[in-house]
């Protein structure tokens, strides 16, 4: 079987897993948590960001299957963040509820209201629900109104729920406490992209077209060519760390974020910081075909660990500077990023892949398979990319 064929198989793996180990039955929605071994943990609380990703996942692998399964199970997810995460006073999504709807955390993390838009412009496509575009421009409005920086661009991390602001704005406890971050900036202009699609606004492009340039003026570091994670206000990095598998994820996202506002020069741009990023990435290539997780050059501490959603990322960052350049080279460290995850990631008796492996390659036991942040939006992205992009739609 070619590497496509069983990409293919994968992506059926995968999506039956959701199908059948996340839905909720008692509380509605999605279940919070599963463990490493796939065990349930009761009452866990149910993140944003995972519905709005399965929301995501439904709606775009729909359009690929036709399969009635995955429609019913985008518009569940539509339903339940419509109805509990969606914050019909304030505006926005808040970021955690209990397992059963009730409001957790109602901060405003921008992270979050960028995967909800993300997720509701994806099921617009395959529903043509009014209300969902509505609910994704709101969002956006939301977001402008509240999170956008006048004075020097970009966009702050996160605030309360009437919108103040908070002194612990991390997105988790790995990140630095900091005004701005590359991984918000990457994911609201991933969001903003998307709902282009179907909500071509002169605005919307404008904020995408700010959005790109943020990232060549202050995040894609002019001489190494990395990702900078953590800035302040004024955009000045707080620490020097190399995140291979944002590297890698932005290279393609940035690219087709220009493709979609179908700007040549904007275009050609970034077709060479496609590259640029893939090359940057590869620094964090180890010989079994893994990406390594990031190098903190300040605690010169090098992460080794190999998750998953780095190399589903990977995967499609490296088909596509192959594509761009045709060196071979790159195709080859596609092939064994799948081969890496084939061999070390898939979970053969559960479905699924595992969170990811240490730099032994022993299984990361206390990470989950199933959470608010494990999710299937990098793997079935990914699946999904690669399938399209060799025309074997």
């Amino acid at each position: 079987m070619g590497t496509v064929e069983e990409i293919k198989q994968e992506l059926k793996r995968i999506l039956k897993y959701w199908e059948s180990d996340a839905v909720d039955n008692e509380f509605g929605g999605f279940v919070g948590r599963r463990n490493h071994a796939n065990r349930l943990i009761e009452q866990s609380p149910k993140g944003s960001v995972l519905n709005a990703r399965i929301l995501w996942t439904f709606s775009a692998s729909y359009t690929y299957t036709a399969e009635i399964e995955h429609l019913k199970l985008a518009e569940r997810a539509f339903n339940y963040l419509k109805q509990y995460f969606y914050d019909e006073d304030y505006g926005g999504v808040y970021w955690t509820l209990n397992h059963d709807g009730t409001p957790l955390d109602t901060k405003k993390q921008i992270y979050a209201q960028a995967f909800a838009i993300y997720g509701l412009a994806e099921y617009y496509k395959i529903s043509r629900s009014a209300e969902a575009l509505q609910l994704a421009t709101n969002l956006f409005n939301d977001i402008e109104a509240n999170s956008f920086d006048p004075l020097f661009g970009g966009y702050f991390e996160a605030f309360g729920r009437r919108w103040e602001e908070l002194e612990d704005i991390r997105l988790s406890d790995k990140d630095a406490n900091e005004k701005k971050t590359m991984n918000t900036h990457l994911h609201i202009l991933e969001a903003y992209a998307n709902l282009y699609l179907v909500w071509p606004n002169e605005r919307l492009a404008d904020k995408i077209e700010r959005l790109l340039n943020c990232f060549e003026t202050h995040i894609i570091h002019p001489k190494s060519k990395h990702l900078v994670l953590f800035m302040d206000e004024l955009w000045n990095f707080k620490q020097h760390i190399y995140s291979y598998g944002h590297d890698i994820e932005a290279s393609w996202l940035l690219l087709e974020a220009a493709e979609i506002l179908g700007d040549e020069a904007l275009i050609e741009k970034y077709k060479q910081y496609a590259i640029d990023l893939a090359e940057a990435a590869s620094e964090g290539l180890s010989a079994d075909g893994s990406l390594l997780y990031e190098n903190n050059l300040d605690l010169q501490h090098f992460n080794r660990e190999k998750h998953w959603w780095v190399q589903a990322e990977a995967m499609v960052g490296f088909y596509n500077a192959w594509q761009l350049t045709k060196d071979p080279t790159y195709h080859q460290k596609f092939e064994n990023a799948w081969h890496f995850i084939q061999k070390h990631l898939i979970d053969e008796v559960n479905g699924e892949w595992f969170w990811g492996c240490d730099a032994q390659l022993k299984p990361l036991l206390n990470e989950d398979k199933l959470g608010l942040w494990k999710c299937p939006y990098h793997n079935v992205r990914a699946c999904l990319e690669i399938i399209r992009r060799t025309g074997a739609a």
